[in-house]
Order: structure tokens, then sequence, then C-alpha cells
């Protein structure tokens, strides 16, 4: 009989509890065996028993997930196509960063947004981004440090602002929910989407301009005044009789500096790529600004939650006045 009233007993609660806010259906209900307390048995309510007529969701397909897919293929062949291919490299990458408009508005419209789309989109930023400014450290080596230095603090500032993020906020806090009294300006910038999309896509614009002056403007590559010469010119003549080590000397693999100053030969007009850079590089110094400043105040985050730690353990220790010597 007490089984029988345990299992009727389970079953009600079941019901009670599917009616319950903020999912209490899926908190242990405990029940009592009678009336005056003695007998109690605890019936744990499973998720799965709760939620079996939910429909089950492979977050892995969600559509805005499935639109940040397509963007890490169109990086790819972006960066295949990057050392040779200067117009090919750019619609491909050009379009891999407009879809990261399309991905949010997919999110929103499906109301499909997930942590794992979060992150899938700020890894795949970073990566392309840091793959570019990459090859601009090869075409432009005198400028490498200032790449490498922009790589470094892009990655820097958001792993420490994604990391302050969930250790002071909680792990349901979004790195956009930058509050107002620690930066206004950061605060503009996640939380108004038509000052996100600008920032964002005049930044990488400016890095494109400068890839496509690695082809075309000889104030930027000297080399491309460089005439081939008589030997040079009838080595790559088609069915032209050439040695080895030419052949070595010139094409290398190819990847090397030498393709790659064959395929800048053939080169761009510099006009529209100057003007890109131009009516670019404010925001993107813009955009350099603010990574600083989201490294600096993520880091002085972190620092408070640190004193609080140290102070609620007692540290630190205040040091014991030692009895004087006589």
């Amino acid at each position: 009989m007490s089984e029988r009233m345990t299992r009727r007993q389970a079953a009600m609660a079941a019901a009670a509890a599917e009616d319950q806010p903020n999912g209490l259906n899926k908190e242990a209900v405990a029940m009592n065996g009678d009336a005056n307390g003695s007998g109690n048995a605890q019936v744990a309510i499973s998720e799965a028993d709760v939620d079996a007529d939910a429909p089950r969701e492979n977050i892995f397909l969600f559509w805005p997930n499935i639109i940040g897919y397509f963007r890490i293929v169109l990086a790819v062949a972006s960066l295949y196509y990057m050392p040779l291919h200067p117009r090919t490299c750019s619609l491909l990458y050009s379009v891999s960063c407009l879809l990261d408009a399309l991905d949010g508005y997919a999110a929103r419209y499906f109301h499909q947004s997930t942590k794992f789309g979060a992150v899938l989109d700020m890894i795949t930023d970073r990566c392309t981004t840091s793959c570019l400014l990459v090859f601009l450290s090869s075409a432009f080596p005198r400028w490498a440090i200032i790449f490498q230095g922009l790589i470094s603090v892009d990655f820097g500032s958001h792993y420490i602002h994604m990391y302050a993020t969930l250790a002071m906020g909680g792990s349901d806090t979004s790195h956009k929910s930058v509050d107002k009294s620690r930066s206004w300006l950061l605060n503009l910038y996640y939380t108004n989407k038509t000052v996100l999309f600008l920032c964002c896509a005049l930044n990488e614009l400016f890095f494109i301009a400068l890839y496509l002056l690695s082809f075309s403007s000889p104030l930027l590559s000297p080399q491309l005044l460089e005439p081939l010469g008589e030997t040079r010119a009838s080595a790559i003549q088609t069915g032209a009789q050439v040695n080895s080590s030419m052949l070595r000397q010139l094409f290398t693999n190819p990847y090397s500096a030498g393709a790659l100053e064959m395929a800048r030969a053939n080169k761009m007009d510099s006009t529209f790529p100057w003007i890109l850079a131009g009516i670019s590089a404010p925001i993107m110094a813009l955009k350099q600004f603010l990574n600083v400043l989201q490294l600096v105040k993520a880091s002085r985050w972190l620092a408070e939650g640190d004193v609080r730690s140290r102070r609620a353990a007692g540290l630190p220790k205040k040091k014991k006045k030692g009895n004087k010597s006589a």
C-alpha cells in the first residue's frame, strides 16, 4: 500500500511541479508518508521524466551556428587564396565578415541564442582577423611588430574580458553586459548594434585595404617597382628552357616570397584601396582603443574581486608586534 501511495504521490507531485515557475519541476520534491511526519519518503523527479514530452534540440544545428560554420568555410577558403589571389581572397573574407551580422539576426529571429553560438562567433572573429594580420606581417615586415601587437591586444583583451565576466558576473552573464558605471563607452559599443557593426566592419575593412595595397601600392611595397630583368622574364615565359636552380630561386614553393612577388607583378590599381583605408582608419583606431580599454577595465574588475576574496579570507594577516628586547 505504501508503495502504491508513493507512486501516486509522485505522480501528483510531478503534475504540480509542472505548474511551478522558474523550473521548479526540475528540483527534487520531498514528500511525507503521513501527516505526523513519520515514514518520510523522498521522491526525486528527474529532469528526463518531467521533460519527456519536450522536443529534443541539437544546439549544433541551430541556424545561427550553421551560419557560423559557413563563415569558417569561407574564412579558410580566403586564407587559401590569400597569398596569390587578392581579389578572390578579399571577396571571400568580406562575405565571411558580413555574415557575422546575419547570424546574430538569425539568433534573435529564431530565438536560438546560445552560449556555444556566442563563443563560436567570437573565436571565428578573432582567428580570421589574426590570420589576416599574420599575412600583413609578412607583406610589410617593417611593421610586423605593430601587427603582432594588435593580435596580442585583441586576443588578450577579449580573453580577460570573458574571464572577468564569468568569474565576477556569473556563468549566466553575457560578455556584452557591461555596466555603464564601469565604462559608458564599452556599454555603448556592446549594447548598440549599429555601433558594434560599424566598428567591427570598418576595422576589418581597414586591414583588407592594407592587404590590397600590398599588391598594388609601390609606396608601401617598393618591390613592385623593381623590374624583373630579361633573365627572370625569360624564365617565366611559357615553354622557355630554364634550369632547376633558376626555378628554385623564383618559386621555392607556391607561397614563397618569390611567388608572391610574381603575383604582385600583375598589380592592381591602388586608388580604391587607399580610399577604403582612409575612410576606415579612424574607426580602426577607435576599435584598438576599445580593446585596450576593455583590457584595463576587465583587469581592474578582477583585481577588485581579488581584494574582496583576500579580505574575506582574513588577508593580509596583520603582523604581530614583537616584544621589545631590553
